[in-house]
């Protein structure tokens, strides 16, 4: 198969880290359905991109809602086959100024359904597709911050960031989903990795951060476009493998 043959899928793609994710896949070849909530919104970003001469296409998908979950999934059968899944959709609502102890169920609640339940839904729904690639590629973006070793290390550059335990245990769990999804899928063509984007300057860290929207996106580029003897069930970041 080649790249230019490729069909991709990212959730959450409208803004920051998942656009650029689209617009850098578009850029090898590959045929790329940017998906988002807002389906106006996310039509004007693929129109955008097409001006550029990008082979894009939109696609509404609110990754917690199991009917839009599977709309998307019945449009994108009419291509026959999905080659890659980016499961890029990701939210944080916890309030800073609080300690872990004090943060509102609520919050864990919205952040489990986007961050965890929403990748498992999404993942499960379009398996059948990806199943039939004889590439099949699955990106969980996940973070550092899900990281149990790096918390836990008073070296770790993360350390004494614990004010958003629910979104950091959720990316925990998208790792722990990661690698049962490889293990299940060993021996197959189909590979699943998770990755961190690095801390990245978009809208969810209010600005600030430490590299550019495409250094962030790169991971996810490399890992949805890996080669047969690429790995699986890894956690990885810019070639570097991540301890869990």
């Amino acid at each position: 198969m080649t790249t230019s043959s490729k069909i991709a899928l990212v959730t959450g793609a409208t803004r920051g880290i998942g656009l650029e994710t689209v617009r850098q896949l578009a850029e090898t070849g590959v045929h790329t359905l940017l998906a988002g909530r807002d389906r106006a919104k996310a039509d004007e970003r693929a129109r955008a991109l097409q001006a550029e001469g990008l082979d894009v296409e939109a696609i509404a998908l609110d990754v917690t809602d199991a009917d839009s979950i599977a709309a998307a999934a019945e449009v994108t059968r009419t291509h026959g086959r999905l080659d890659i899944l980016v499961n890029n959709a990701g939210i944080v609502v916890e309030d800073f100024a609080l300690p872990p102890s004090q943060q509102p169920i609520d919050a864990w609640r919205r952040t489990f359904d986007t961050n965890l339940f929403g990748v498992i839904a999404v993942t499960q729904a379009f398996l059948p597709l990806l199943r039939q690639s004889p590439q099949g590629r699955i990106v969980n973006v996940s973070s550092l911050l899900g990281s149990l070793a790096a918390h836990n290390d008073p070296a770790s550059t993360i350390y004494d960031f614990k004010s958003i335990p629910a979104y950091n245990a959720s990316k925990s769990a998208v790792n722990a989903w990661t690698v049962h999804l490889a293990y299940e899928f060993r021996g197959t063509p189909l590979k699943v990795n998770a990755v961190h984007p690095g801390y990245v300057k978009t809208d969810m860290n209010a600005g600030e951060g430490e590299i550019d929207v495409p250094t962030g996106a790169k991971t996810s580029v490399a890992m949805a476009l890996l080669g047969e003897d690429g790995p699986s069930g890894g956690y990885f970041y810019l070639g570097d493998t991540l301890p869990w």
